[in-house]
């Protein structure tokens, strides 16, 4: 059985012409037997209806609302093994198919299915072919060879994407070509075809992300039951490789994109669950912004009707451990005893760059790391005219723990301020974040690099890369 490689997309609101949907399945060798009507969501294949065949293996699944478009799949007894149909306009066919050779089932009424098929007998062709070709490569004898071989194959591909194009052009305004659109990439026009004959690698980006979504449109479901391999990946490379990386970019193209698709409560759905789920454990330290206004925008102004109470709890305390410490943003100022009681405020710090520090004297992972910050801090930092703001935060030891390792191993020349559980239960008890909150600090230790108006430039990396970006900004101011 053969898996769908290819597919994708969407298209304007369609409206079909019969009501509820009705196909009818042939599925030999199976015979008074369940057999089961799902369809892809991303790698999950959700089971939507079931029927039992009789003794000459026919069924009929049947529902008095239409079908959701997109790739269904008529799975197996077993549920372990399946075979694919498209579901778009046409709700009322049938489909005759044997486990002995699925690629050659037949449909009737149904001409994207119809269409569907002799594609895949097309690709199935190309594809054993480039296989023979490489099985060839691997004992090819020369570099000339292999260069010969090697043509072969482009050849082939290139045969691919132009039948593709082909059913795209032949057929615009079937499901089948919003699948080819899919599956095929903004192809950039040679120079000789630019103004002036010329162009750079700029115009070819811009050409490229201008034209990455042709033909394909945020507002049709059909794009939410498609395999992974297919709205997940082309969408991730948007994302991920095309769009620039910053913030601002970032929510400009979710915006968009959820602005179109909020006609349809499937694709709505499935984006803001891709979205708030990619960027609740952020990889970089820009997208803290990213997942605040996605919270700020979807959530905190009306709850999804598909969340649970436990997801709504989740985002929401993420959201708020964030809000105060988006990079780039102000920190809050910090007020906190030093070992004499005297309070010591972070925005006293005078330093062009002052780098705050949580940790807990019972840490042992902290006890490692502050020695080694003191050692770069004596060398290096210092001279640098930065300031080091170290918050202790007590959990099982004693200011007796603080005070020791201090002196232990004289870390000398910091503000050493304490935290304690008392202080951070006072500030709780009366509606105000406590420090731990406002720093996202519940694991530790957490580095903070701010500059001199305390804004934090960069945040919960180790030293080594907190220095890498510290020397950068004293070289590019």
């Amino acid at each position: 059985m053969k898996s769908i490689v290819t597919l994708f997309f969407l298209l304007p609101a369609v409206l079909f012409a019969q009501d509820g949907y009705e196909i009818k399945v042939t599925f030999k060798p199976f015979a008074n037997q369940y057999i089961y009507l799902g369809h892809y969501s991303g790698k999950q294949f959700p089971i939507i209806d079931s029927v039992k065949l009789d003794a000459n293996s026919e069924g009929v699944f049947r529902g008095n609302k239409p079908l959701g478009g997109g790739i269904y799949v008529v799975a197996y007894p077993t549920r372990d093994r399946f075979f694919e149909m498209l579901v778009d306009k046409d709700q009322h066919f049938s489909v005759s198919a044997d486990t002995a050779s699925l690629s050659n089932r037949v449909f009737v009424g149904s001409d994207d299915n119809s269409d569907f098929m002799l594609y895949q007998q097309k690709m199935d062709s190309i594809g054993m072919a480039i296989h023979q070709l490489n099985q060839t490569l691997v004992a090819a004898g020369t570099a000339a060879d292999s260069a010969t071989i090697n043509e072969k194959i482009n050849t082939l591909r290139g045969r691919t994407s132009e039948y593709r194009r082909q059913i795209i052009q032949t057929k615009p305004n079937t499901y089948l070509a919003t699948l080819m659109r899919l599956m095929e990439e903004p192809v950039v026009p040679p120079a000789a075809e630019h103004p002036g004959g010329v162009y750079d690698s700029a115009y070819a980006y811009q050409y490229f992300k201008s034209h990455y979504w042709d033909g394909l449109y945020f507002f049709d479901d059909r794009l939410v039951r498609t395999p992974a391999s297919l709205f997940d990946e082309r969408l991730d490379k948007y994302l991920n490789t095309i769009v620039y990386p910053d913030a601002d970019s970032l929510i400009h193209e979710l915006d968009y994109m959820l602005g179109f698709a909020s006609v349809s409560k499937e694709m709505s759905r499935f984006l803001l669950v891709k979205f708030i789920t990619r960027y609740l454990n952020q990889q970089y330290m820009w997208e803290d912004k990213v997942f605040v206004h996605l919270y700020q925008k979807y959530f905190a102004p009306k709850d999804p009707e598909w969340l649970t109470p436990q997801g709504k709890k989740m985002i929401t305390e993420r959201a708020y451990s964030l809000m105060s410490n988006i990079t780039g943003n102000p920190a809050e100022d910090i007020a906190l005893p030093d070992s004499t009681g005297k309070i010591r405020q972070l925005y006293a710090e005078t330093a062009p760059y002052t780098l705050v520090i949580f940790w807990d004297p019972t840490c042992g992972h902290c006890k490692e790391v502050l020695p080694q910050i003191d050692s770069i801090y004596r060398a290096k930092w210092k001279a640098q005219q930065l300031a080091v703001y170290a918050v202790a935060k007590e959990t099982e030891g004693k200011p007796e723990d603080w005070l020791k390792f201090i002196r232990k191993n004289q870390l000398e020349g910091w503000t050493h301020v304490y935290n304690s559980k008392a202080e951070e239960a006072k500030r709780v008890s009366n509606n105000i974040p406590g420090y731990t909150q406002l720093y996202d600090a519940q694991t530790v230790p957490a580095i903070y690099l701010l500059d001199r108006d305390k804004r934090i430039v960069a945040k919960k990396l180790t030293w080594e890369q907190t220095d890498e970006i510290l020397q950068l900004k004293l070289k590019n101011p």
